[in-house]
This record gives C-alpha cells, structure tokens and sequence, in this order.
C-alpha cells in the first residue's frame, strides 16, 4: 500500500471522529483555566493527528508500534486528568488495536480500553455515559471486520498481479518456443542449401543457382511464417510439415518414405503433430548423417502417433543423444505434446539409428483447441 492509498484510508476515518463532540464541548463548557484547556486541546489535536496515522495502518501486517503507545498514552491521560467526557477517547484506542496490534494482543487491549472507560465514568459520575464502554467493543469488532476485508482484497489483488505475470512468462516461452521452432528448421536448410550451392559452383553453374533460387525462396517464406509469429496467426499444419520435409530432407540428398495419407486431425493435435516433423527434420539435417529417412503417422479415433526414424549415428558429436544437449527444441516438443495429455519418446532406435515418437490424444486435443 503506498502513501496516498494509507492517508485515503486515514480520511475515510475521519467521520468516525465524531466521538469526539462529547470532549469537545466539555473543552468549550466547563470552567478550568486557561492552560488546563490550552493542554486539553493541543493534547486532542495531537491524539487525533497520531490516531489518523495508525488507523492508515489497517490491513498492513500487524505490530506494536510507536505512534500505538503515544495515541494511547495520550487517550489515558486526557480521559484520566479530564473526566468522564473524554472517556469516549478509548473507542479510539480500540479502534486502533484491533487495526494494527498482532491477533492476540487485540481483545486484551481492548478490553483495558473499555475497562479504563466504564472506570472514568464511574469515578466521575456520569451514568449518562456509561453506552461508550459497550462501543469500544463493538467498534473493535468493526475494525477487525474492516481490516479483514481489506487483507483478503490486497491479497486477491496481489494474486492477480502474479497471475497476469505468470501469464506474461508463459506467453514469451510460448513466443521464443515458436521462434525456435520456426527459424531453426529454416535456417537448417539455407546452412545446407548453400553450403551445397557453394560446392556446386565451380562445377555446375545452373544447379548451383537453383539451389540459391531454393535458399531465397526459404528466406521469404521463414520471414513470412517470422512475420505471422509475431502476430500470433501462424499455426503450423502436420501436412504442411510433411511436405517441408519432404523438400528439405530430398534437397539435402537423403531418402524419405512420408504416409500415404495425411487423416484429418484436430487443430491442436495437428499443430502439435506438425512440429513434432519440424522439430525432427531439423535434427536430422544437423546431427544424424542419416541417409534414410521413415516417417510414420496413424490414427485410431482415440490417439494419434507419429514416428520418425533414421538410420544416423542416434547422437550429436561427444555422444550425447540428440535432443538431450543444452538448447534443443525437444523440450518445446515435450511442453507442446504434454499439454494435450499427450506423449514424446525420443532415443537411439534398436534396430539402428534414431526414433522419435509423438502420440497425443485426439479427444483432448479437439477439447484444447
């Protein structure tokens, strides 16, 4: 809470202030002399600017504090060198302990607070007053009351807060997820693209421009796919996936068998099913040295699996298995799939090479998209 919300808080006190008529007339009335009613008002006028600062106290975490122990120094000792008009001063002190003193001080102090009223009414002899004890409890009530509201609504706000934070993080993992996905697939295949273009020049001339006309066209279209990533419309399709494969894997001079047939999908299985692809072509062109490729899609109207397969080393250079190193996008992969209630399986294959297996449920994935 910061300082202008404390002193709004303050002034939404104030009409409670009219406890007070009762002190004050008594200063206006009652014949005492001039420095009795000069110490009797400038020790109203301090008690009521200290109370006004701990009463901005309510709903902030609870303590003993300074400014508590002069407000109620100063209520004692008016109410006790005054008379029983200024009695009333202790609602105040009540007020203030059920605002900021820890819980089991609250009902202690209190219940002084009331007992040192009914006694200055007492002493002094005016039954008149004698309803400002029985406030003194009911206003503890209120204020606790008050005070219970307002840290049940800081903390609902607070709760908002870290959930729109906690959204905002998840949407840039999302967002560098998607980014990664994207470019690391493309840029694979300019790297390969003109790494052979540049082979092929000295040699072939017309095959090395079209495989420099192939590197344009995937820089365009990896700009486009940036472009509507940015603006949150891209959606990637497992046919789609297909096909890019099938183009990246054939340009990079290694076999592929594809499914005979593409089902129909879900959008969110199909998205998901889609990167799966990418994510699988791109490891093959950096780390396998496969020369044969098998991808693999079936459905039953309950789950959908994808399997890709190689006949490649089934490891990055130093021998750690593919997808396991530092930064690789089979953990986007698992992240993607698990939210589906799906499965990813990833590892050296036992008949040889490396296997990639996605299975994501097609109920769950209809629900979520």
């Amino acid at each position: 809470m910061d300082r202008s919300s404390r002193w709004q808080q303050a002034l939404w006190a104030v009409p409670w202030l009219l406890f007070q008529f009762f002190p004050v007339v008594d200063l206006v009335t009652t014949e005492r002399p001039v420095a009795a009613r000069w110490v009797a008002g400038i020790g109203l006028v301090a008690f009521t600017l200290v109370y006004l600062a701990v009463i901005a106290q309510l709903g902030r975490p609870r303590g003993l504090r300074p400014d508590f122990l002069v407000m109620t120094a100063l209520a004692a000792a008016l109410a006790i060198g005054f008379g029983p008009s200024w009695s009333g001063l202790m609602i105040y002190v009540s007020a203030a302990a059920a605002a900021v003193l820890p819980w089991r001080w609250v009902w202690p102090a209190v219940v002084a607070a009331a007992a040192l009223c009914l006694a200055v009414i007492l002493v002094g002899g005016a039954p008149g007053l004698l309803f400002l004890p029985a406030i003194c409890l009911l206003t503890a009530f209120a204020i606790q009351g008050t005070g219970y509201l307002i840290t049940v609504n800081r903390e609902l706000q607070e709760a908002r807060e870290e959930l729109a934070r906690h959204a905002v993080a998840e949407e840039r993992l999302r967002f560098a997820r998607d980014l990664h996905d994207l470019l690391g697939h493309s840029l694979s295949l300019i790297a390969l693209k003109s790494e052979l273009a540049r082979r092929l020049a000295p040699v072939d001339a017309v095959r090395a421009g079209a495989e420099m006309a192939d590197v344009e066209d995937a820089a365009r279209q990896a700009l486009a796919e940036v472009r509507e990533a940015v603006s949150g419309y891209r959606q990637v399709t497992c046919g789609q996936a297909l096909a890019e494969a099938r183009a990246a894997l054939t340009g990079a001079g290694i076999a592929v068998a594809l499914p005979d047939r593409v089902p129909v999908l879900p959008v969110g299985a199909d998205a998901a099913l889609g990167w799966v692809v990418r994510e699988a072509t791109t490891n093959v062109l950096r780390h396998s040295g496969a020369g044969q490729v098998t991808i693999a899609l079936t459905e039953d109207g309950d789950r959908a699996v994808l399997t890709v397969t190689d006949d490649g080393g089934g490891g990055v250079p130093g021998g750690t298995v593919r997808g396991t190193s530092p930064g690789s996008g089979l953990a986007g992969l698992r992240e993607r799939v698990g939210a589906l209630g799906g499965e990813l399986a990833a590892g050296p294959d036992d008949g040889g090479g490396y296997r990639l297996r996605a299975s994501v449920p097609l109920t769950s994935a209809t629900v979520d998209a």
